[in-house]
């Protein structure tokens, strides 16, 4: 082993144990709430089967029809958001409300039998995978604790961690490999440690995926992520539904069109329009069953179709439509993404556990349940080792102090970067080394016993 890890090796073990300690907790939590994300799609569709699908047997009637009849279910007060037609024979239309009371991301969903028009459901469902409300509890409960706005901080704390702990623990395992020897050979504790880096070891790499994918969503050092993306073009292409200019105007400038007018309440005269933006959208290019139609949100914007299937291979196309004329006034076809959002886009679904179906939902819970037991057996690790009363406190600020002046330099410059990038990581770290100083402190001016 070289001075260098020799001297990095304590200063690392302390920091791994101060994350798995005080952070360990949170990890856990977003562990087991994630695997049971994963692993619920199935169910969840067994739970609302009688809202997503249908034994009547016909044509489909048409979207506006079936848009008619999930407003006179719902009455003329909440605002027609968007709708996603059958994906095929026995399955439902989802005719979206927004209305206030509902969270972010949130609309309300009359599911209507596209062949009889009878209203087969009534939900509240989130976000672009359309969650229903068994799931959408368990994605709140990984996501905030469902504390809101300010739960999201358990999250963010977690996934900024997360990477850290686990590339440190694999450096642990690699300064302490050691010829195999036989379970009998170890004690309690070297065998608990040495099963829960072999387990950290199969994993590290999908944690490493799992934590850079989840600091996307969060608000903190995702504002981070966002910035960097922006800075160098890694952005996503995106659809303008913003109505185009078309007359000239006396003076050579493009004139704009007046704001469209409709011939009656909104909610009547676009649901009149469902059939001729989705056979446009068709014509465009959009091939998924799974389209979603969004109604505009101004009368100075056009309609968006987009696919919504984020299996493989991904249908994420959009395109926005002129209500005028029919005519695409804006598109995204994924093909042509960067490769960059293509690979965010991949990143993102994989995460989830919706990229490669089943497989990829084993896939995410074996990494989830990997984790947690290496937490659990962290923690046994702790308390088989954990230092009798009395004892001289083993310090972060102490392993620090011995290490060289270059490498001191060094974890001073990535310590402050990555405060910056993560500041969740900054702010707990900082607390870390307050307590760890607190303990040192103390421990020097305790008076020593004979």
């Amino acid at each position: 082993m070289s001075d260098a890890a020799t001297g990095l090796k304590p200063f690392v073990t302390r920091l791994h144990f101060y994350i798995g300690l005080f952070v360990g907790p949170f990890i856990l939590i977003a562990a087991v709430t994630g695997l049971l994300y994963v692993l619920t799609p199935q169910l969840e569709d067994w739970i609302y089967r009688d809202q997503l699908r249908t034994a009547s047997e016909g044509p489909a009637v048409s979207l506006s029809a079936q848009a008619a009849a999930a407003r006179a279910f719902i009455g003329d007060a909440p605002t027609l958001f968007a709708v996603r037609p059958a994906i095929g024979p026995g399955y439902t239309t989802r005719i979206m409300f927004s209305e206030p009371g509902h969270g972010g991301s949130e609309s309300r969903a009359i599911f209507v039998d596209p062949a009889t028009l009878e209203i087969r459901g009534d939900l509240i469902v989130y976000g672009t995978s359309g969650t229903l409300p068994f799931r959408t509890a368990i994605d709140y409960l990984h996501r905030n604790l469902m504390l809101g706005e300010p739960g999201r901080i358990y999250s963010e704390l977690a996934a900024s961690w997360l990477w850290i702990v686990a590339l440190g623990g694999a450096a642990m395992w690699w300064w302490r490999r050691s010829p195999r020897r036989s379970s009998a050979d170890l004690n309690a504790n070297l065998r608990a440690r040495r099963f829960h880096g072999q387990v950290g070891i199969w994993i590290v790499v999908g944690l490493v995926f799992v934590s850079a994918t989840g600091l996307t969503w969060s608000e903190r050092a995702g504002g981070r992520i966002s910035e960097l993306r922006n800075a160098v073009g890694w952005v996503t292409p995106s659809v303008s539904t913003l109505l185009a200019d078309e007359n000239p105007a006396a003076d050579g400038h493009h004139a704009h069109h007046a704001p469209v007018l409709f011939d009656g309440p909104q909610n009547t005269d676009h649901a009149l329009q469902l059939d001729r933006i989705e056979a446009a959208s068709r014509r465009a290019g959009l091939a998924s069953p799974m389209i979603e139609i969004q109604v505009p949100r101004a009368e100075d914007r056009g309609w968006m179709v987009r696919e919504y299937d984020r299996s493989w291979p991904s249908d994420v196309d959009a395109v926005a439509i002129d209500p005028r004329t029919m005519e695409v006034i804006d598109s995204a076809f994924f093909e042509t993404f960067p490769v960059v959002a293509k690979l965010i886009r991949w990143g993102i679904d994989l995460h989830m556990g919706i990229l490669f179906g089943i497989a990829n939902q084993i896939l995410m819970a074996a990494i989830a349940i990997g984790l947690i037991v290496s937490i659990i057996y962290g923690y046994r690790i702790w308390w088989l080792r954990r230092p009798s009363p009395g004892s001289a406190p083993r310090t972060l600020v102490q392993s620090w102090s011995h290490l060289s002046s270059s490498l001191k330099m060094a974890t001073i410059a990535i310590a402050a970067f990555f405060g910056w990038a993560l500041p969740l990581v900054g702010a707990s770290l900082t607390a870390f080394l307050l307590v760890d100083i607190a303990r040192w402190r103390f421990a020097a001016t305790r008076p020593k016993t004979a």
